[in-house]
């Protein structure tokens, strides 16, 4: 099927015969992988760069999983399973090829060549979900993304979803961002990471949150598209057929539901936090075409107009919603919208800001401690999320961020809302849902995505933040990224 001519140029392939069906197959496959060969490329360096030097493939933390993990079962441990508000004592649990083979009183038969851990009488809990995570923005400035190789963001994406993953997140909702690279890199083995329900580029309107362009790049002309485009991280759309054509091609990259910007934002220091950016009509037209995919929009939107506009138009989640009034909770109560919202309470919680921006940041800190009793006081489906940004030192306060629901919720139902609530929310990607098995619980058939914890965090939910102390093992699709319980 393939022959070098002739010559030192490059690989020129022939197609003869029998051959030219798979020759098409193969071409097929290589278009496919130009969608985002650039993101790919830069994704994979690290893995390349471990494999050439020694010295660094070392310096990475943990051990890397098997290809094939032998069987684990778990005994001598308290259960949680994502969904009860007590824990459950004398089972043990068998992980067999990434899935809960079985939860059982006692000791199960021991299959051939299994590993048995002894928790030494700690809690079991499934893995936990981050519903807004920016996999490629998280742990690097904005200077760096808006003005920097997107090479070099890239790889600081694939160490930051090592990371992650070892702060006990095993699933994130990516809520925007070049990430369908790093997906592809995870879940072949290439690196560690969480698994990544990806939303590509956000799309937003001319000025909308999301809009960096410089003034350089003002008038928009034709089919021309900026940086920020043309790297994955957002996409303009001002017309109802543009946003048709955006939200499209994010399913077309492998989008599991897209994210629409229904509002300003606070870092984008030029749309103002109360501005209005979509039409109602332009909102339903990614509501139609996620549909027709089989999935869903999620709208950013803090203010009630924004948020009752989404709702109006059709969006099954709204995400921030921290300045949101009581009749905008019943029209979400009404209409069974999710609410993905995030615990931000201080300074601490995010990167310094100024001018208008360092103003919204105050308005968003002021919000959440209203929003939260106004969405549980009308019984709002609400999800967990940690929203951070632009520093690899704040991505580490992903669990202290987990850690702050105990103001208005009790350790069993933070960590019931990060854990199988969240995975209800995960499953609207209906046909779109790139890991269609139970996540979020500890059940027969679940994906084996577990961590054991050192003390019981339904009564002490601080345990969470402190991950490199307190989770002692970590566990994605039945392979062990952690273990400090050996012998």
């Amino acid at each position: 099927m393939f022959d070098r001519l002739r010559g030192e140029g490059p690989l020129r392939i022939r197609l003869d015969g029998g051959c030219r069906q798979g020759g098409l197959r193969f071409a097929n496959r290589q278009v496919t992988a130009d969608l985002s060969r650039r993101g790919f490329v830069a994704g994979m360096a690290t893995s390349l760069l471990a494999a050439m030097v020694p010295e660094f493939a070392r310096a990475q933390p943990g051990p890397r999983p098997p290809a094939e993990s032998a069987p684990v079962l778990l005994t001598n441990l308290r259960l949680f399973d994502g969904r009860s508000s007590t824990l459950r004592d004398g089972l043990s649990v068998l992980v067999r090829q990434g899935r809960i083979q079985s939860v059982a009183s006692g000791k199960p038969p021991l299959p051939e060549g299994a590993q048995v851990i002894d928790c030494g009488g700690r809690v079991l809990m499934p893995g936990l979900i981050d519903m807004h995570w920016h996999a490629t923005l998280a742990a690097v400035p904005i200077q760096v993304m808006l003005a920097g190789d997107i090479a070099y963001a890239h790889l600081a994406a694939s160490a930051e979803a090592r990371n992650t993953l070892m702060r006990g997140f095993t699933t994130i909702r990516d809520a925007g961002g070049p990430a369908f690279a790093l997906k592809q890199a995870i879940d072949e083995g290439l690196i560690a990471g969480p698994r990544i329900y990806p939303s590509g580029a956000m799309i937003t309107t001319t000025g909308g949150h999301g809009d960096f362009r410089a003034s350089s790049e003002l008038p928009r002309s034709g089919s021309a598209i900026s940086s920020q485009e043309r790297d994955g991280g957002s996409m303009v759309a001002d017309t109802v057929d543009e946003v048709r054509v955006r939200v499209r091609e994010q399913f077309l990259h492998g989008a599991s539901q897209v994210k629409l910007v229904g509002s300003g934002g606070v870092s984008t220091p030029r749309s103002p936090l109360d501005m209005l950016t979509f039409t109602e009509p332009q909102l339903r037209a990614a509501v139609e075409v996620a549909a027709d995919w089989g999935a869903y929009v999620m709208s950013h939107a803090y203010t009630p107009a924004a948020v009752q506009r989404s709702v109006r138009a059709g969006v099954q989640c709204i995400e921030h919603g921290h300045l949101m009034d009581d009749a905008t909770a019943a029209l979400m109560a009404k209409h069974d919208v999710w609410l993905s919202l995030q615990p931000f309470v201080s300074d601490d919680d995010s990167v310094p800001l100024t001018g208008p921006s360092r103003e919204k940041q105050i308005e968003v800190f002021a919000g959440t401690s209203r929003v939260y009793p106004l969405a549980k006081k009308h019984g709002l489906k609400i999800a967990f999320g940690s929203d951070l940004l632009f520093s690899a030192t704040l991505a580490r306060r992903q669990g202290v961020m987990l850690t702050h629901l105990s103001r208005w919720y009790t350790g069993a139902q933070a960590l019931t809302m990060a854990t199988s609530t969240n995975a209800r929310l995960l499953a609207l990607s209906g046909l779109r849902n790139p890991y269609p098995g139970k996540l979020g619980t500890i059940e027969e058939g679940a994906y084996a995505d577990l961590l054991v914890v050192d003390g019981n965090p339904l009564e002490n939910l601080a345990l969470i933040g402190d991950p490199d102390r307190n989770l002692v093992l970590i566990m994605k699709d039945g392979s062990i990224y952690k273990n400090t319980m050996r012998g």
